[in-house]
């Protein structure tokens, strides 16, 4: 059955967030967008590209009137969102999230809206850009993306498939995980790149040739730092959220750095091309997959 939503509440009217209010509102699929943030420059912008019919900067003015509550904002403000909206929530109100961490997502849920939990469905669509505000929301940004679907033990069946459904309509495929296992994966593929196209480019900048370096750096250089040009709250916050999943990662990247290291030290070609060729199959392997889910 498809799901109608009379009012969507969308709190933080970005590429996400301003996404999912653009699809949704392409589909058929709400009637009324209210958009909630903090900057009043960004909620007017998200109300004169239609991202939202009406904005407010207190989402708990608006919550009694909320049939859904889409949060996404940075992981950070969510608890603080989340205890506003308590007290007006109405019974039967879905709230969801874009959270890119879910374990800590989970508490904050259970922390906040006690009472409310049948009715929380925590989620994370794996779509991003490094561009943000109203401005970087687009009508097709989940067409063939994953949603990964993390409900608690208190969810009910209904609201988790409310949500599915919903995403289903923006053009997502729908997976489910425990919040644990989403933390661990997405730590590995999302989260250290991130942190290592930030490293890498505060140290190129940090060298006494730094303008000269950047003067030639190319294809190459942009390919692989184009992440580094994200949200840097949202990224503190998605750092300090799995931080422990995070250093596991980097102790073990860490470790294969001073392999690298080692093998050019005593100048084993032979290892170095062993290791590019491994390294360039499983790439090959992935992006084969990557093209095939479309």
């Amino acid at each position: 059955m498809q799901q109608q939503i009379d009012t969507l509440v969308v709190a933080g009217v970005g590429l996400i967030g301003g996404s999912f209010a653009l699809a949704l509102k392409r589909a058929g699929r709400v009637k009324t967008v209210i958009g909630v943030g903090r900057t009043l420059a960004n909620l007017e912008k998200a109300l004169a590209l239609g991202v939202a019919d009406e904005i407010s900067q207190d989402i708990g003015a608006v919550a009694h009137r909320a049939d859904m509550v889409l949060l996404a904002s940075p992981v950070g403000q969510m608890g603080a969102l989340m205890a506003a909206l308590a007290p007006g929530l109405r019974p039967g109100a879905v709230v969801t999230d874009g959270g890119s961490t879910k374990s800590d997502v989970a508490a904050l849920y259970r922390a906040h809206l006690p009472d409310h939990l049948p009715w929380c469905v925590p989620a994370h669509p794996i779509a991003g850009s490094d561009m943000s505000g109203a401005v970087a929301a687009q009508y097709g940004l989940y067409e063939n993306r994953r949603v990964v679907l993390t409900p608690l033990a208190e969810t009910a069946p209904e609201a988790a498939e409310t949500v599915a459904e919903l995403w289903r309509a923006c053009g997502a495929e729908i997976h489910c995980m425990d919040a644990a296992e989403h933390d661990a994966v997405f730590a590995s593929v999302s989260h250290l790149p991130h942190l290592l196209a930030f490293s890498y480019v505060d140290r190129v900048a940090a060298k006494a040739n730094a303008e000269h370096c950047f003067d030639f750096a190319a294809t190459g250089f942009r390919d692989f730092t184009r992440i580094a040009g994200s949200h840097p709250e949202m990224w503190t916050d998605i750092s300090l959220a799995n931080r422990d999943a995070l250093l596991a990662e980097l102790a073990d990247y860490q470790a294969g750095l001073s392999r690298l290291a080692a093998l050019l030290e005593a100048g084993d070609a032979e290892g170095l091309n062993r290791l590019f060729g491994e390294a360039r199959a499983a790439r090959t392997r992935w992006h084969q997959q990557f093209l095939r889910r479309g």
